[in-house]
């Protein structure tokens, strides 16, 4: 009789565990998949993030050249009207000189406009002040300013994608140890609620990483 009781307790025990293990397994792969596809996602979000903080590097090279020549439009400007002030330049020649002066002037304010349209982006100043192409169309630059915070928005969300593969890889992890105690199904269940739960965290940072993608 205790014989039998015995046999039974180990089928059902035997029984539980091969459920357990059936379980983890499909988890295991479910979370495994998701996590693929999370990695491919992240990839593509940490290359548009790369994308981004080169053009943050050449933007700044470019608003960089647009200062030098602006100021050495303005050193050219001081030593013209420097000129004027002295009072060598004979009479007929100083309406050249105020020809040349209105000119620089003029250049002087081009660049300027030039710089603020390649810091802030054409789309956040008027049409009418529009002063620097790109490959020959008006209105085209996207600015310093919003390329950053393309960045930085790329960044973070590529941040939360990593979290949640972190957690994928825990529940992973743990669908694995489920499946390696065979023999006590009441921890076998343990670790799936575990292994759930810490895949439900991963779905959902990386849903919210999704979110946050520009």
């Amino acid at each position: 009789m205790l014989q039998t009781k015995k046999n039974t307790d180990t089928v059902e025990v035997s029984v539980a565990s091969e459920r357990a293990e059936a379980v983890g397994g499909v988890l295991i792969a479910f979370f495994a998949a998701l996590m693929a596809i999370s990695q491919m996602i992240n990839g593509e979000l940490e290359e548009e993030m790369m994308i981004a903080h080169n053009k943050v590097v050449n933007y700044s090279s470019w608003y960089q050249s647009k200062s030098i020549k602006e100021s050495l439009k303005e050193s050219e400007l001081d030593n013209l009207q420097a000129l004027l002030e002295t009072g060598i330049v004979q009479e007929e020649n100083i309406g050249s000189i105020q020809v040349k002066i209105a000119n620089v002037e003029k250049q002087i304010k081009k660049y300027a406009s030039e710089k603020t349209e390649i810091l802030v982006g054409s789309a956040n100043i008027p049409q009418e002040e529009w002063a620097q192409d790109l490959d020959g169309e008006m209105g085209k630059i996207v600015g310093i300013n919003e390329w950053e915070a393309l960045a930085e928005e790329y960044d973070f969300a590529t941040k939360k994608f990593d979290l949640g593969m972190l957690f994928f890889q825990i529940s992973i992890v743990l669908g694995a140890v489920c499946i390696i105690i065979y023999d006590n199904p009441l921890l076998q269940k343990t670790f799936i609620i575990c292994m759930i739960i810490s895949g439900f965290i991963g779905i959902l940072l990386s849903v919210y990483g999704y979110t946050l993608a520009p």
